[in-house]
């Protein structure tokens, strides 16, 4: 807050110079944080790039494909197939996100035969698609290919957004799901904050005007409502990153991940106002007033065994708003990390966090 005071100050002192209020910020961001600047710029500079090719898809629909990490496995996968919708606002590889990075091919590896769910860049179809037609329409077709293909029942996961989404199909086709995953999923959206949730779906109106423009909401609109989530830990970890050696894997793993986060996808506009409106105003999940195509989405209805996961240190989805989806679920196992909502899937700690954990639920099944 003080420093946030010192800058107000200082611009309103200033002589008005060429480049105007943007540069003005600019040289006073210079004066009093050069370690955020450092490690922005260490960031813009470093040399990382991913590398890493997409496994073949063996379903295609529209913008979205399905791709088979089986075919990443050095042997056959002899495990259970397990099919994995991701969020629809960020990029699908944040599952596969690096060498001794990527969550799918560490399974793969184990026997597991990995099928995920890339829901692409939203064309003109999938722009005016609502939650329905993406949970009832587009998933559950994928989701039925992929028990085609499996010959068999799938484990079904959704990780963040995604696992709501993955819920609800599995709710409406329980003769597809063998076994459920929750990985860090948000689900009573008021809890803890209300404030926050509320504030959120009151900013539709301010939002509408860019939906109507694009048929969606743009990448950086969505990008400022996650910064807003912490704004400080933007600085932080800039800073942070600063400090560390360029050439060590943890500072390739935080370009990677940063790379990832600048990646964005839009979202299509019916879906962002059902999810600000109905999930972040209503906190219609919790409410147990979601509907998907007319039919509840009632968590006590899944009988499949589940497994939730929910990160200790989540700032994108507090734990107090994931953990009570685990104990709607009646044969949930709850497992809760001491990580953070990316870090727990793709961090350097993830393989402890939630890989190991996970893979042994699944051989539980």
């Amino acid at each position: 807050m003080q420093q946030a005071e010192r800058l107000a100050d200082a611009l309103a002192r200033a002589k008005p110079e060429p480049g105007g209020f943007p540069a003005a910020v600019l040289r006073e961001l210079l004066r009093q944080d050069a370690a955020l600047v450092s490690g922005i710029a260490a960031y813009r500079r470093h040399p990382y790039a991913r590398s890493l090719e997409d496994p073949p898809a063996v379903w295609a629909e529209g913008a979205s494909r399905l791709l088979d990490y089986g075919a990443t496995a050095p042997a056959a996968c002899s495990g259970p197939v397990l099919f994995v919708a991701p969020s629809l606002v960020n990029r699908a590889y944040v599952l596969d996100l690096a060498e001794g990075a990527s969550f799918l091919r560490w399974l793969s590896a184990r026997g597991v035969r990995p099928l995920l769910l890339d829901w692409g860049w939203p064309g003109e179809a999938e722009r005016r698609f609502g939650l329905t037609d993406v949970i009832a329409g587009r998933l559950e077709r994928a989701l039925a290919a992929a028990v085609a293909i499996a010959g068999e029942r799938v484990v079904l996961a959704g990780y963040c957004m995604g696992g709501l989404l993955a819920l609800a199909a599995a709710l409406r086709r329980p003769d597809l799901v063998r076994g459920f995953a929750a990985l860090a999923t948000p689900w009573d959206f008021h809890a803890g904050d209300p404030a926050r949730a509320r504030a959120a779906a009151a900013l539709l109106p301010v939002l509408e005007p860019l939906m109507a423009l694009h048929e969606a909401l743009p990448v950086d609109a969505l990008q400022f409502l996650f910064t807003a989530l912490d704004p400080y830990g933007v600085a932080a970890k800039f800073r942070a990153f600063g400090r560390l050696a360029q050439d060590s894997a943890r500072a390739r793993l935080f370009v990677a991940l940063e790379d990832w986060l600048a990646d964005g996808v839009p979202l299509p506009a019916p879906v962002a106002r059902e999810c600000l409106g109905g999930w972040y105003g209503r906190n219609e999940p919790a409410r147990l007033a979601w509907t998907v195509a007319g039919l509840p989405v009632d968590p006590r209805a899944l009988l499949v065994p589940a497994f939730v996961a929910v990160p200790g240190r989540d700032r994108i989805v507090p734990p107090e708003g994931a953990r009570p989806l685990a104990y709607l679920i009646p044969r949930a196992v709850l497992h809760e990390p001491a990580a953070g909502h990316i870090g727990m899937v793709a961090g350097s700690g993830a393989e402890a966090a939630l890989w190991r954990p996970f893979a042994g639920w699944l051989a539980g099944l």
